[in-house]
């Protein structure tokens, strides 16, 4: 059945701007942060896209709007990317800039071509720069904290579907045209349009659904910044003053310090598997856990959303390990004592100022690198026994 491209491009547009709307509503009341954001611009830009490409279509005349389009069709996709590389925590200039300078050259390419340039001006830049962005935003759904959300893995297909499509388009169109049968029948705006609508709608569900997995991460910076009023966790900046202050009194004294760090994963999947609540339950109760456990003089500081930070002074190494123990002691019964809760991995991380020099920053290193262990309890390198006294 032929499709009258006006209407086709109409409806792709309804389907495109009803999502953004959707999606930027629900960014906007939840006050989400982060890939949320990044995915909102996206959603922005294939809005923008969308309208262009429909004042294209009812006036072929419109040859500014294919520039438009083009430029836009390419940032969304690329914003998708971005969105992706953000909610893994990889940040980063370089990539912002690569997208940057590929949407200019996409709008360039067109703009060159000027009023005769028909309705693919620059579409070959156009083309390749989506097979770029969308492969590297596949390959970015499969690694990292996405790796471990499922339904990211819809939002990979449809971003490595995507690129082979594009990658197909750009060959028919260099070798056989625009004008060729098998570029209309294949490749053409109707049918990258009928293709559009699903890739929009598959985005919107797997973009919804991770950022409200994301939903208690986030909660436990705002957590942090509201316990600072019963003196148990400070935000970070304010730990690492304490620190410095901290190792150099004890200098003075030739007294040891104990550094230690406690990190919590796998609250991402607890949350896609088991729900909101029982995540923020077991961050509430690792906190609350780590407060307890800990030396009642420790200072005790935020470190990200998934690792405190603490330091204390102790009389000796052993002294600094038995802490380190029971408190992996602590966290594994309170953690246990979750209603319908799953165990996450704990890793405690100890350092000592003995061993690793009296540099807060090198102490913080060396404690979290024991803490990153992929175990219930992270052997120190120092020595830390979990079966220790």
């Amino acid at each position: 059945m032929a499709m009258d491209l006006y209407s086709v491009t109409v409806m792709a547009a309804l389907v495109v701007n009803v999502s953004a709307v959707v999606f930027i509503l629900e960014t906007v009341i939840r006050r989400d942060e982060g890939a949320s954001r990044v995915w909102t611009l996206a959603f922005l830009a294939g809005m923008v896209a969308s309208i262009a490409y429909v004042a294209w279509a009812y006036d072929r005349s419109q040859w500014w709007a294919v520039a438009t389009g083009n430029a836009a069709f390419v940032a969304a996709t690329a914003l998708m990317w971005l969105g992706s590389r953000t909610f893994n925590g990889r940040r980063g200039v370089w990539a912002p800039a690569a997208v940057g300078v590929g949407v200019l050259a996409t709008a360039g390419a067109a703009l060159a071509a000027g009023p005769d340039g028909g309705d693919w001006a620059g579409a070959a830049v156009m083309f390749m720069a989506i097979v770029i962005v969308a492969g590297l935003g596949c390959a970015e759904c499969l690694r990292g904290a996405m790796r471990a959300a499922r339904i990211a893995g819809a939002l990979a297909a449809v971003l490595g579907l995507q690129s082979g499509y594009f990658l197909l388009r750009t060959i028919a169109l260099v070798t056989a045209g625009p004008d060729s049968v098998i570029f209309q029948t294949w490749f053409s705006t109707v049918t990258a349009s009928f293709l559009t609508v699903t890739f929009t709608v598959v985005s919107l569900v797997a973009a919804s659904v991770l950022r409200a997995g994301r939903t208690p991460v986030r909660g436990l910076a705002e957590l942090g910044r509201a316990v600072r009023a019963d003196g148990g966790i400070v935000p970070a900046a304010q730990f690492d003053v304490a620190l410095r202050g901290l190792l150099t009194r004890a200098a003075w004294r030739d007294e040891l310090v104990a550094v230690l760090a406690v990190a919590i994963e796998d609250l991402d999947q607890i949350a896609s598997a088991f729900g909101g609540e029982v995540a923020r339950d077991i961050s509430d109760a690792w906190r609350a856990g780590v407060r307890r456990h800990l030396p009642a003089a420790a200072r005790i500081g935020g470190d990200g959303a998934h690792r405190l930070v603490a330091a204390t002074v102790v009389a000796s190494p052993a002294e600094a390990h038995r802490i380190g123990t029971r408190l992996a002691r602590g966290l594994f019964e309170d953690l246990r004592a979750v209603p319908g809760s799953v165990l996450p991995v704990i890793g405690v991380g100890v350092a000592l100022t003995d061993v690793d020099g009296n540099d807060a920053d090198a102490l913080l290193v060396a404690a979290r690198r024991e803490s990153a262990r992929r175990e219930p309890v992270a052997h120190s390198a120092h020595g830390l026994d979990p079966a220790g006294a």
